[in-house]
């Protein structure tokens, strides 16, 4: 037997199928119903407790990473979730690539599990309530009010730049927790990419436009990356935000950003883009929102999302710079944005 505890006492019994250890961490859900070894691999999670809202999990295993091609099908290369709540695991996993079960790689890496939990129950509390501070014990220890806020990006963030693909152009990704297949899109388009860390001021390179990456916490730990991006904006450079982009992006034009009640996480998220009739599905991961309200006049709303009006994507009104809050690389998810990637080549 072990214990999901909330910072207000409520205690939730399961069975443990990971490491046999206890953590703290913020409780979210996802509501995806596949790519849970993407999910767990992308360092938008670091320092949170998944509840996958799917019912059953684990019953294709764990692919072999391909080391040619960054670590597919994997977004990071390690995982970034600091638990896992399911309702029911899949003791038995039957898929033609699978080299291992979740169990045994949740265990590799010292991340603790637990199945047998009412997910459905869970999911309801967290959307009336807020995420709220959780712990897996393995004792039913008493979980903490709150925890101490950490610089999740500093932690998931690449220490040193590395450059990937050749091409005519170059892009320039700060690396604010940036998954894979957003390194993999921009290849495939023909583009050469030299990713640097989230606090890196460019200086020294030569590119002829920029992409801020999605990235975990609260986007006020990006001060550096905001800075950096202010002095781009002066000199024109097209630069596309991704995710927590967005939301830097938007800080670095003036804007303010808000933390939601319990964010967006799943592959199925309606998004309008303004002005037309048009609604794409896209795939999602965050906790906090541009105040669209606090957007200068020489920017725009550009997406919104289409069940709680929330802000999907700004553009400038008259500059190459524009941003979405949703994942156009998807990985797991609906590929419907991926044209955003061709957009943001043609301004280069």
């Amino acid at each position: 037997m072990a214990y999901l505890i909330f910072d207000n006492g409520k205690v939730f019994e399961g069975t443990s199928f990971g490491h046999e250890g206890s953590i703290d961490g913020e409780l979210v859900f996802n509501t995806g119903m596949m790519g849970y070894p993407e999910s767990l691999t992308d360092p938008s999670y670091s320092g949170q407790i998944l509840v996958i809202t799917y019912p059953l999990v684990g019953n294709y295993g764990v692919a072999k990473p391909d080391r040619n091609n960054m670590d597919w099908p994997f977004e990071s290369d390690k995982i970034h979730i600091k638990g896992l709540i399911i309702s029911e695991y899949s003791e038995k996993n039957s898929h033609h690539s699978s080299v291992k079960s979740l169990s045994s790689w949740l265990k590799e890496n010292k991340i603790p599990a637990l199945s047998g939990i009412d997910t459905r129950m869970l999911t309801k509390h967290i959307r009336d309530n807020g995420n709220p501070t959780a712990r897996i014990s393995m004792d039913n220890q008493t979980a903490p009010k709150k925890l101490t806020p950490v610089n999740e990006i500093e932690k998931v963030s690449s220490k040193e730049r590395a450059t990937f693909g050749e091409g005519d152009k170059t892009v320039v990704v700060i690396d604010m927790g940036c998954k894979n297949n957003i390194i993999r899109s921009l290849i495939e388009r023909g583009l050469k990419v030299i990713r640097v860390p989230w606090n890196d001021d460019l200086s020294g390179l030569d590119f002829d436009g920029v992409l801020i990456s999605n990235g975990p916490g609260n986007p006020e730990f990006a001060g550096p990356t905001v800075k950096t991006i202010k002095s781009l904006f002066k000199k024109n450079i097209p630069t596309f935000g991704i995710c927590m982009g967005n939301q830097v992006m938007a800080m670095a034009a003036g804007a303010k950003t808000f933390k939601m009640l319990y964010g967006h996480r799943g592959q199925n998220q309606p998004c309008l883009k303004l002005g037309t009739n048009r609604v794409f599905l896209t795939s999602q991961n965050h906790s906090y929102a541009i105040d669209e309200a606090s957007l200068p006049s020489d920017w725009e709303p550009w997406f919104r999302n289409a069940n709680d009006q929330t802000n999907e994507g700004v553009k400038h009104k008259t500059k190459p710079f524009f941003s979405v809050q949703f994942h156009p690389e998807s990985f797991p998810g609906p590929t419907d944005t991926g044209f955003l990637f061709d957009r943001f080549k043609e301004l280069l």
